[in-house]
């Protein structure tokens, strides 16, 4: 695998200190997945763009985990997957799929993160998807679109229908019989979305263990939904995340590296 340093990518001017410290963010980013049982082997992939002119965007080389990705093995790309980082690694071009089209479309949103938990799956496998019985999935209310399964993200027919499910206001994505999908203005943003949908999915495959589950009233459901949206900014998920940062270091977690 690469084995850069950081001084020299700097040094070298093949990135620049935004694209460091996007890199930081993400490689933190992929540990918190992983950390919290969100991550699938080597597959899936959490995407973030490079700050610049330019469509480039950083993605996990294919092969490893999510708790081997560090700042400087990750992998910079165009909106085609072709590999613009000077190393040998190689990414999923497969599962890009799902992850350019998002970026081409929604060039707002500049992370985007994909799962397949047990939870999520279990979730969007249900023909009502995720149900407003819980205070955390009122959180996305009016938020989630809903996608038709169609196979494996082999087909780049799939893109223009992906995007038109998830429109120009949402920001989650549920991928019927398949998984989650998040996108944020930030790598902060991004997860803590994702963090919550999928505690919210976790909450409802529990309470489905139990007695028929009840449902707060409509308008109680609507008051959590607009009290939730007022704390919505610019700034979600920055305290969480650099907390989780924070619980990274004392693990000794070398994702900065």
């Amino acid at each position: 695998m690469n084995k850069k340093s950081t001084p020299s990518l700097l040094e070298s001017g093949a990135i620049t200190e935004g694209e460091w410290k996007a890199r930081v963010d993400l490689a933190a980013c992929y540990r918190l997945m992983a950390h919290f049982g969100m991550d699938d082997l080597i597959y899936n992939h959490i995407s973030a763009r490079v700050p610049g002119p330019e469509e480039h965007f950083l993605l996990n080389p294919f092969g490893l985990l999510y708790e081997e990705i560090t700042a400087s093995n990750l992998v910079k790309v165009d909106l085609d997957g072709n590999i613009i980082s000077d190393t040998e690694d190689r990414i999923n071009p497969a599962g890009f799929v799902i992850h350019s089209c998002v970026h081409r479309e929604r060039p707002d949103m500049l992370c985007v993160i994909h799962t397949h938990t047990t939870a999520g799956v279990g979730v969007s496998s249900q023909e009502e998807g995720l149900l407003p019985l819980s205070q955390t999935s009122l959180l996305y209310k009016n938020l989630i679109g809903y996608h038709e399964y169609e196979g494996l993200a082999l087909n780049l027919e799939e893109q223009k229908r992906l995007v038109a499910d998830m429109g120009e206001d949402k920001q989650l994505l549920i991928l019927k019989n398949h998984g989650l999908l998040s996108c944020g203005k930030s790598i902060p943003e991004a997860f803590i979305m994702m963090y919550y949908l999928e505690q919210a999915c976790r909450i409802q495959i529990a309470a489905q263990a139990g007695s028929k589950v009840t449902l707060p009233a409509p308008q109680v459901q609507e008051l959590a939904h607009q009290q939730a949206i007022k704390g919505f900014g610019t700034a979600l998920g920055v305290m969480e995340f650099t907390a989780l940062k924070r619980r990274l270091e004392r693990m000794g977690s070398d994702y900065a590296s």
